[in-house]
């Protein structure tokens, strides 16, 4: 299946949202509800807020699948409040989600790939992204597997959700 990227904007909102909430319904077939609840994340104004903030920010990428929007990420100039800046330029992931109907097509790693091109064509030389680190630690492995190295781990908020820092030099 050829795997295109094209930028995204306001419009994909509706599909981003849909992306996460095919993510949480997976998560929670697994068991596996410490990383983004229970419930679909369309329906938190939070999550809507957050993507939106980012979109504005940044840029927003769609990887298609066969023409089917199959994966996202935003990449930005910085990180969210819980992590903390660094001193030199860098480029920050937010948001990967895959719609589960692509899972094991490659989507989420060209979707690395690309940002990892971007952040080089901008002459910046590192890229940064944190992750769920709970559960089995599956997540993490992902980012290392696509060629991130372990920074720090870290909580958020009051329930201490478990969260690992990962970098890339590009």
């Amino acid at each position: 299946m050829e795997i295109t990227i094209r930028d995204g904007g306001p419009d994909d909102i509706p599909v981003i949202l849909g992306m996460l909430d095919s993510c949480v319904e997976w998560l929670v077939g697994e068991g596996r509800t410490g990383q983004w609840g229970s419930k679909p994340l369309s329906e938190n104004p939070r999550t809507v807020e957050s993507i939106t903030g980012y979109m504005g920010a940044g840029n927003v990428f769609i990887a298609e699948a066969g023409g089917i929007p199959a994966a996202t990420l935003t990449l930005t100039d910085s990180p969210g409040s819980y992590v903390p800046p660094v001193d030199e330029p860098e480029r920050y992931i937010h948001w990967l989600a895959s719609d589960r109907r692509f899972k094991g097509h490659g989507v989420g790693s060209a979707l690395l790939a690309h940002a990892a091109e971007e952040t080089r064509r901008a002459g910046v030389s590192l890229l940064r992204v944190d992750c769920y680190a709970g559960d089995d630690g599956r997540l993490v492995r992902y980012y290392e597997d696509n060629g991130f190295t372990r920074v720090q781990a870290f909580t958020v908020g009051d329930n201490e959700w478990p969260g690992q820092l990962l970098a890339r030099r590009v």
